[in-house]
């Protein structure tokens, strides 16, 4: 009982931490003519609402793509038609075709953030809750500190409820696959997971660790009698779901292409406005998008991304374990966010989200990416005038994580997860020690980094040469952090015997 009293306080207190990042101001609020994405958000429900659905992805006289055109797969759609229904019960003109463009009141403001409260508790707070009650050989107090932590993670507070988006929908789907993936309920955890892809595209991060992680299962029964049958099911569990989120758009060819098309933009280029990976901040040296074909950048960036993810998706398929499928996924998505085509700065959601996942296996690590994730989008935040709010729940969590892990004492190799990999190392060069005063070393100095690249974005002014100056400071700093911890979870991934011919039989 007195658990259920803790987590239900629990979930109160993430809840209001919530709402109160909601109360400030959002994406493109009274900056005519496209706002921001809080305006994209309701022209969504205006478009699915008043237009036919076959009209809904294509350019049109009532559908000026060039204005927030839809460009999310239909699952996302449909969440938009059933708020635009609640909507136009309670004020019709807030969906109102053409009229409402840039609609702008307390009482809508106040419907549309309640619209992502009401997701957040629905779909993502639920699978935290019940992903931390599983976790297992840890007492009850760290279960509800371990979730406190990822409810508190600022990055995904700021970005849904002050920028205003509903990334908790695909995270809390792709959270339920997770779940049921890893207790052996495959059928209901890749049903999950098809969900948060037909939500939101970018999901395809996590694609290749579910894919590798339910073979290696079927590899492990054998391909010649139950893991055949699993397979064969797994297979009509995700056709079968794709064909019901899509089957509107399947009765056209050209309504299907359509619809893929926006939902893949090639031709937008190869990254957009200020993001932490690897060409925005080789861009500063090199401007490639100038210089190389618009085929060979496509090229480039899917031999980089595939290359990078290749080693840790073989170890995953020829050892599946729920550890090595969780650390795979930072790993997969951290690649994707890296090197791979079209990525946006609220791309590092997907990292943070199984990041959080294995914050009780490397809490100092793992606390410490979940702060460079969220300085990586400071320029965004900055923008829709969020500095206050991001250091009240960067210093939140940082407090929370720090006293519920005590992460400064938990720095050893064995901690850290190195122990095997410094070992390997020991065998030709004995005096391999310190590996974990260096890192200790780089923490402190890439905090102070941002502490001093915040304030200095805050305080001064950039040069008029060089206006972007400190926005590209945070993305190539933040990008340095991001290329050592890909190195780091790799490392752990392929050193870790656990995962190997020790590794317990799943049943």
């Amino acid at each position: 009982m007195e658990k259920c009293y803790l987590m239900t306080a629990l979930v109160l207190l993430g809840l209001t931490v919530r709402w109160t990042v909601s109360l400030n101001s959002y994406s493109g609020a009274g900056k005519p003519p496209m706002f921001g994405d809080y305006e994209a958000q309701r022209h969504w429900q205006e478009i699915t609402i008043n237009l036919p659905i076959k009209q809904w992805y294509f350019n049109g006289s009532d559908n000026n793509l060039q204005y927030w055109g839809l460009d999310y797969p239909p699952l996302t759609a449909y969440h938009s038609l059933l708020c635009a229904y609640v909507a136009k019960f309670i004020n019709p003109d807030w969906i109102a075709l053409h009229t409402s463009r840039g609609y702008e009141s307390q009482a809508h403001k106040l419907f549309m953030r309640a619209t992502v409260l009401i997701a957040d508790l629905l779909i993502y707070i639920p699978a935290v809750v019940l992903y931390c009650c599983c976790l297992k050989e840890i007492s009850t107090k760290k279960k509800i500190a371990n979730a406190l932590c990822i409810l508190l993670y600022p990055g995904l507070i700021l970005i849904d409820y002050g920028h205003f988006q509903y990334n908790s929908v695909s995270l809390g789907f792709a959270l339920w696959g997770v779940l049921g993936v890893s207790y052996d309920w495959d059928l209901l955890g890749s049903l999950a997971f098809c969900l948060a892809i037909n939500y939101k595209q970018m999901e395809l991060y996590h694609s290749l660790p579910f894919f590798c992680f339910l073979l290696g299962k079927c590899f492990k029964k054998g391909l010649k009698g139950k893991g055949f049958v699993l397979l064969i099911k797994l297979a009509c569990t995700v056709v079968a779901s794709f064909i019901l989120c899509w089957l509107p758009f399947f009765t056209e060819r050209e309504q299907t292409l359509q619809v893929l098309r926006r939902l893949f933009p090639v031709d937008r280029g190869l990254f957009e406005d200020k993001v932490a990976n690897i060409w925005c901040t080789f861009s500063v040296f090199l401007k490639i998008r100038d210089i190389l074909p618009h085929h060979i950048q496509i090229m480039i960036s899917f031999c980089f991304t595939f290359l990078s993810l290749l080693p840790t998706c073989i170890k995953l398929t020829l050892h599946p374990s729920p550890k090595g499928f969780k650390f795979t996924l930072v790993s997969c998505a951290l690649s994707f966010f890296l090197f791979s085509f079209q990525v946006h700065e609220k791309s590092i959601l997907l990292v943070s989200l199984p990041v959080c996942l294995v914050l009780r296996e490397i809490p100092f690590m793992s606390t410490w990416f979940l702060l460079v994730s969220t300085f990586s989008m400071l320029p965004l935040l900055l923008k829709d005038e969020l500095l206050m709010p991001s250091v009240v729940t960067v210093m939140a969590f940082f407090i929370a994580c720090a006293t519920s892990f005590s992460i400064f004492e938990k720095t050893s190799e064995e901690e850290l997860q190195l122990k095997s990999f410094s070992i390997s190392v020991r065998k030709y060069f004995p005096c391999f020690t310190f590996l974990p005063r260096i890192i200790r070393h780089l923490f402190l100095i890439s905090v102070m980094t941002m502490v001093l690249l915040t304030l200095m974005t805050v305080t001064l002014d950039p040069p008029q040469k060089l206006p972007d100056l400190f926005s590209v400071l945070v993305c190539f700093v933040s990008c340095l952090n991001f290329l050592f911890f890909l190195v780091y979870f790799n490392i752990i991934i392929m050193w870790d015997s656990k995962n190997g011919r020790n590794q317990k039989k799943i049943n």
